[in-house]
């Protein structure tokens, strides 16, 4: 009896058992997950078209000062590094030579002017006395070209005297524009030699200031069309690390050395750089703050115009997978489909999209790495996502 009844009993064991174990499985399946993340709109916006370049500062002048007379450096009235202005004194060359040699011609140009006074009244005598016949026209001839010659002389001399103020002047060198001066290049109780080309200090202007930067070729034909229609606005960043100082002539604390200058284009290259296949540009800035610095290196952004309906969004929503350039949008029902694009240029930390969204479309910005089509999203503010 017990060996009949064995393989209808586990018969309905396993009949009780199956149904249990399913249950049991469909209770281990989790519900579909909801990924939080991070989303922004496309939007419609005016986007400047700009082209961008590393720049190098250079003086809009520089001047190196020579002296034009020869003498012993008198006096050095400014600092190394000090702000001048045109006509500021320099240096003074010892003066006592010049203003010598001035008194001598004075005294020369005064004697001559002397006698040729004399010279030529008695040539107006002699103009008398030979329509009396008391003389001969040979004698007022001599007498006439006396006096001519001596008017000649102080005329000489007078010219002599000039260039002996001219040179006394020279002694003062004063500064021929408005910058900032560099070393010192010759001390006081140094002595200049005749024909001496030392240059006692250079001068550079930095107030306004000029960026050099180059741009391709390619660029060149866009930059004159919008260079005809208005100014060309042009942006130069100071980069510099967390521990690099403030540049020189900056306010402490002001910041100077990062805030960006804007100024003008004033000068496009009258030919192409064969090597490179680059054009040279100048721009010209106030440097009100001091931040551009002759031979500094900065970041240049060159405004030729404005796209005034260009779709943008946050360059994170811009994910490269092996076909290319692609976003997650958010779609009505709260999915996300993978979707190609086309990335134009970038604005800040915004992208232009050329093609494949349209505008009010929502694509996310932080939480990618946990998406993919099909997965449902909820979108979080910020706070909640990064914590």
């Amino acid at each position: 009896m017990k060996r009949h009844h064995a393989p209808a009993l586990l018969a309905a064991v396993f009949a009780l058992v199956l149904p249990l174990s399913a249950c049991a499985r469909k209770a281990e399946v989790p519900a579909a997950e909801v990924v939080p993340v991070l989303a922004a709109k496309v939007e419609r916006r005016a986007v400047p078209i700009e082209l961008s370049a590393i720049g190098n500062v250079e003086a809009l002048q520089s001047v190196a000062v020579q002296a034009r007379v020869s003498g012993e450096i008198d006096q050095v009235a400014f600092s190394e590094g000090q702000d001048v202005q045109p006509g500021d004194l320099l240096f003074t060359i010892d003066p006592r030579p010049y203003q010598a040699a001035l008194d001598e011609a004075q005294a020369r140009v005064e004697r001559d002017r002397a006698l040729a006074k004399n010279a030529e009244e008695t040539a107006a005598r002699y103009a008398d006395l030979v329509k009396k016949d008391y003389v001969t026209p040979e004698q007022y001839e001599q007498m006439r070209a006396g006096g001519e010659a001596a008017r000649a002389t102080a005329k000489a001399d007078e010219a002599a005297v000039e260039n002996a103020r001219l040179q006394l002047s020279y002694t003062r060198i004063v500064a021929p524009i408005a910058g900032r001066t560099g070393s010192i290049q010759v001390h006081r109780g140094n002595m200049l030699r005749p024909n001496d080309e030392r240059t006692l200090v250079t001068i550079n202007q930095i107030r306004p200031i000029a960026v050099a930067f180059t741009v391709p070729e390619s660029a060149l034909d866009q930059i004159r069309r919008a260079r005809a229609d208005s100014k060309l606005s042009v942006v130069a960043q100071p980069s510099r690390g967390p521990a690099e100082p403030a540049a020189p002539g900056t306010e402490p604390g002001s910041g100077g050395g990062d805030k960006p200058e804007t100024g003008e284009l004033s000068f496009v290259d009258n030919t192409v750089d064969r090597t490179t296949g680059t054009v040279r540009l100048k721009a010209t800035f106030a440097n009100s703050s001091g931040a551009l610095w002759p031979g500094r290196f900065v970041d240049v952004v060159l405004t030729l115009a404005h796209d005034p309906g260009a779709l943008v969004i946050p360059a994170e929503a811009i994910q490269t997978g092996q076909q290319g350039s692609y976003v997650f949008v958010v779609k009505a029902d709260s999915t996300v489909e993978s979707r190609p694009v086309t990335v134009g240029r970038k604005q800040g930390g915004h992208v232009v999209i050329a093609k494949g969204l349209s505008a009010d479309e929502r694509v996310v910005t932080d939480g990618q790495m946990r998406l993919a089509p099909g997965v449902k999203v909820e979108v979080k503010p910020s706070a909640e996502v990064r914590s």
